[in-house]
């Protein structure tokens, strides 16, 4: 017979029983990066960790003890369909990023521009920001 919150009758200490399923496996941690390239020359060339295998322009493993590290590029090219989904987002509740130092930068509300390029950003549940842009081509203006 379980315990009721609403009955009183709750124990004040929930003890929960490990999984051994997850225990004594390995893990992977992830970050996501706004330039995988620089990323990389920062893990590779700075921290010394080597390379476990890459999908380049997509991701990075590495070894770190007996895990890996996993960075990946947060950045999600739309094409023209930006507006769009901008606003089906906006629908369902995501607040976008504003920013107001982008040297060279027009911003049209939630909408950044230099030239042809569009770029928005918007943060996950962990804070981690999530660039949208129509081409990857300038991924300086991140």
């Amino acid at each position: 017979m379980g315990h009721s919150l609403a009955s009183g009758h709750q124990n004040s200490c929930i003890r929960i029983k490990p999984a051994p399923e997850l225990k004594d496996k390995t893990s992977i941690a992830t970050i996501a990066v706004r330039d995988l390239a620089l990323s990389r020359k920062f893990y590779e060339e700075k921290l010394g960790l080597p390379l476990l295998e890459t999908d380049t322009g997509h991701y990075a493993a590495y070894k770190t003890g007996t895990s890996r590290l996993l960075v990946y590029q947060s950045t999600f090219e739309v094409g023209d369909d930006i507006e769009k989904i901008i606003a089906i987002l906006k629908g369902n509740g995501v607040p976008f990023e504003h920013y107001s130092d982008i040297p060279g930068g027009e911003n049209g509300g939630d909408i950044y521009t230099i030239g042809t390029m569009k770029k928005a950003w918007l943060k996950d549940p962990d804070g981690n920001i999530i660039c949208l842009t129509n081409s990857m081509c300038s991924l300086y203006f991140i």
